[in-house]
C-alpha cells in the first residue's frame, strides 16, 4: 500500500497487554497503513504508580515473550524487547527508527493510563503519529452506560445494557508474510536477561506442567474447551473436579486470545450443535464479568487497594497472625477444600472460579482478615492476575464493591465441598493426606468416627491439621462485626 503514490513512513507497533498476532487491532492498522513495520515490547519496572508483575506472571510473561518472538519471526516482522521506563523507551525507539507513526492497543489502569497520555503527547510534539485501539475488550468501559448516561455499578444491569450494543466485531485475521514490510531493525536484549524467571528456589515446576503460554498455547487451550468443556458448560462450571472451565484467563490477561475471538468461537459452536444456547450465553455472561471489572477499574481507579463502598473503611479487621496466614496461603486450615484450592494455586498458578470464592470468603469472614491481604497473594501467585478481575471479585466476595455479595453471605466451606465435590476427587488431587478417607467425610473429617479416620491413616493434627477456626463460631463473629458497620456512602 502506499499513500499519494508513496510507500508510507515507517510505523512502530508497541505490543503491551496483548501478545498475539490475530485480531490485534493496532498490527492489523500498522500494516494497512502501508507503512514498514518494527515491533517492540518494553518491560517496565520503574513508571511510578504501576503495579508490578507478581511472581507467577512474571513466569507466563517469559514464555509469551519467546513465544511472540518465533511468530514475528515466521512473517518477517522484526520485534525487539527492551526494559525500562516506558516513558523513554518508546519516544527513544520511534527516534532511533525514524517513524512516522505508533501503533497500539489501549491498556486501562490509572498509571497506564496516564503513561499513554505523557507519550502520545511527547510523540506527537515531535510530527509522530499516535493511533491507538481497543484490543483488550468487548466494549470499552466508559461506553456501556445507564439510560441516565451514568456509569453502573451491578452487573446485571451493566451486561443488559452492554448487549444493546450489538454483536462484537469479527476477529481480525492473523497477518501473514505476505502482508508484512519489515520496519528498521531496533536493537534488544533477550528474554533470559529480563529474569523473570524464579531461581533460587525454582518453585515454577508445576506450572510448567500445567501450562503452555503463548498464542498457539492460547489456540489448543480454546480447541480443547471446544471439544470436551463448553457443551454443558452452564451446569458443570462449578465443579472443580471436572474439566469443566475453559482455562483461558491466562491467555486472556496477557492478550494471547482476545475476547472477540472467543465470543465468536463460542457462536460458532453453538452454531454447529456441538453446544448449547445456555452453555453458550453463560460462557459469554462470564466474560461479561471480566467487562464489568474493567468497567469498575475505569470508574474506581484504586480498585485493588481501596473499598469502593466507603463504609467498610471502618470495618473491624483481625490483625492477620502469621499462622493463619500462613495456614491459609500454604493450605493447611483444616478444611479440605480451601487447603486443595490454595495447594492448586501455588502448585498450578491458577483456581478455580468456584474454589477461589470459597477460598477467598474463608479468608476475610472466617478468619476476618482484610481482603487486600489475600488480593495481594492471587496477585504474585496467579499466573491470570488481572488489574481488574482481581481486585473486583475480592471485593465481591468481601462485600465492599459496587456489585457486591452481601455480607451475610458465609460460604460454608464442607457444604460447599460436598456440593461441588462430592466424590472428593478434587480434594484427593490435591490433598493427598486424604486419599482414604471415603467421600462422606472428606469435606468434615473432623466429624468423622475415629475408626473411619484411623482406617484411612489419618490422625487429625499429625497428618492433616486440625482446624485453625471453627466454621460456626468465626460466621457468628463475622455477621456481628458486618452487621456493627455505620451506614456509609460510598
Amino acid at each position: 500500500m502506499t499513500r499519494n503514490g508513496k510507500r508510507a513512513p515507517a510505523a512502530l507497533l508497541w505490543f503491551r497487554e496483548d501478545l498475539r498476532l490475530a485480531d490485534n487491532p493496532a498490527l492489523d492498522a500498522a500494516l494497512r497503513s502501508g507503512a514498514a513495520v518494527t515491533a517492540l515490547y518494553v518491560l517496565d519496572d520503574e513508571t511510578e504508580g504501576q503495579r508490578a508483575l507478581g511472581g507467577a506472571s512474571r513466569w507466563w510473561l517469559a514464555r509469551s515473550l519467546r513465544s511472540l518472538a518465533k511468530d514475528c519471526a515466521a512473517i518477517g516482522l522484526p520485534f525487539a524487547i527492551r526494559r525500562g521506563k516506558a516513558g523513554i523507551a518508546v519516544p527513544h525507539a520511534a527516534r532511533e527508527t525514524g517513524v512516522g507513526a505508533v501503533f497500539w492497543n489501549r491498556r486501562y489502569g490509572a498509571a497506564e493510563a496516564r503513561a499513554d497520555v505523557a507519550i502520545r503527547a511527547e510523540l506527537e510534539g515531535e510530527g509522530i503519529a499516535v493511533e491507538d485501539f481497543n484490543g483488550r475488550l468487548l466494549h470499552e468501559p466508559w461506553d456501556v452506560k445507564s439510560r441516565a448516561g451514568e456509569p453502573l455499578r451491578v452487573f446485571s444491569p451493566f451486561w443488559r445494557a452492554a448487549m444493546t450494543r450489538g454483536e462484537p466485531r469479527a476477529p481480525l485475521p492473523r497477518p501473514t508474510s505476505s502482508r508484512v514490510s519489515a520496519g528498521p531493525a531496533l536493537d534488544g536484549v533477550d528474554v533470559e536477561s529480563l529474569a523473570l524467571d524464579p531461581t533460587k528456589p525454582d518453585w515454577a515446576g508445576g506450572l510448567r506442567n500445567a501450562w503452555e503460554p503463548g498464542e498457539a498455547g492460547a489456540r489448543k487451550a480454546l480447541g480443547a474447551f471446544l471439544d470436551s468443556g463448553l457443551k454443558g458448560y452452564a451446569e458443570t462450571r462449578d465443579r472443580p473436579d471436572m474439566s469443566a472451565t475453559s482455562r483461558m484467563s491466562p491467555y486472556l490477561r496477557f492478550g494471547e486470545v482476545s475476547p472477540h475471538q472467543l465470543w465468536h468461537a463460542v457462536e460458532a459452536a453453538a452454531a454447529d450443535g456441538s453446544a448449547r444456547a445456555g452453555d453458550v450465553e453463560k460462557f459469554r455472561a462470564e466474560l461479561g464479568w471480566r467487562e464489568f471489572s474493567y468497567h469498575l477499574l475505569q470508574n474506581f481507579p484504586d480498585l485493588a487497594s481501596r473499598n469502593v463502598q466507603q463504609r467498610f473503611d471502618d470495618f473491624p479487621w483481625s490483625a492477620p497472625t502469621q499462622g493463619d496466614v500462613r495456614a491459609w496461603r500454604k493450605g493447611l486450615t483444616g478444611y479440605p477444600i480451601v487447603d486443595a484450592g490454595m495447594r492448586q494455586l501455588w502448585t498450578t498458578g491458577w483456581l478455580h472460579n468456584r474454589v477461589r470464592m470459597i477460598v477467598a470468603s474463608f479468608l476475610i469472614k472466617d478468619l476476618l482478615i482484610d481482603w487486600r491481604e489475600g488480593e495481594a497473594w492471587f496477585w504474585d501467585t496467579l499466573v491470570d492476575a488481572d488489574p481488574a478481575n482481581n481486585a473486583a471479585s475480592w471485593q465481591w466476595v468481601a462485600g465492599t464493591g459496587a456489585d457486591a455479595a452481601p455480607y451475610f453471605r458465609v460460604f460454608n466451606p464442607s457444604l460447599q465441598g460436598a456440593r461441588h465435590d462430592p466424590d472428593g476427587a478434587y480434594v484427593r488431587a490435591f490433598v493427598p493426606e486424604l486419599t482414604r478417607v471415603p467421600a462422606k467425610w472428606i469435606h468434615a473429617p473432623w466429624a468423622a468416627p475415629p475408626g473411619v479416620l484411623e482406617a484411612a491413616g489419618v490422625s487429625l493434627g499429625r497428618d492433616y491439621p486440625k482446624r485453625i477456626v471453627d466454621h460456626d463460631a468465626a460466621r457468628s463473629r463475622a455477621l456481628a462485626a458486618f452487621g456493627s458497620l455505620k451506614t456509609r456512602t460510598a
